[in-house]
């Protein structure tokens, strides 16, 4: 299915976007941000947490604590991945996590080489001047990918 793609002109609708598709995840769906640094991954991840019932002035980006587990509608176990390797999660039992009862987010996925599960939501930002920033969406393997066209609807047409 082809992907959505957004334009976000701030933060702000960056922030709205997340809270809105967040009505589209389950437990046990793992969200994979792709982007550079400051492309808006974590703004993206605050507005998911909104959507969930989680103030996103508690989200921060656990660069330096590997995972950050918030509560609300569902648990949201946040990763960072920047400063790691997919080795680095091996340790820690990760699966317990990615494959559990919560929404996993993922920044920096492109880090997390042959961990990468079969299926997940992508979700690419990447930079579009001054504060706009483009927002691909797709979905990879059966669970979400039967669930694109409920994200569809969410963005509108």
């Amino acid at each position: 299915m082809k992907p959505i793609t957004i334009t976000s002109h701030s933060y702000k609708e960056t922030l709205a976007l997340g809270a809105r598709l967040a009505k589209v995840f389950r437990p046990g769906d793992i969200l994979c941000l792709f982007g550079d640094l400051g492309a808006g991954k974590t703004a993206f991840t605050k507005g998911v947490a909104r959507g969930l019932r989680i103030d996103p002035h508690h989200v921060h980006s656990p660069t330096f604590t590997l995972m950050n587990i918030y509560e609300g509608r569902l648990s949201v176990y946040h990763y960072d991945l920047y400063r790691i390797s997919a080795d680095d999660l091996l340790g820690m039992g990760y699966e317990e996590f990615f494959y559990g009862k919560g929404l996993t987010v993922i920044e920096w996925s492109e880090r997390l080489g042959p961990l990468l599960p079969k299926a997940y939501w992508k979700v690419e930002l990447r930079h579009g001047g001054e504060d706009s920033r483009r927002i691909i969406l797709s979905a990879e393997g059966e669970g979400p990918l039967a669930r694109l066209g409920d994200l569809r609807r969410l963005t509108g047409p």
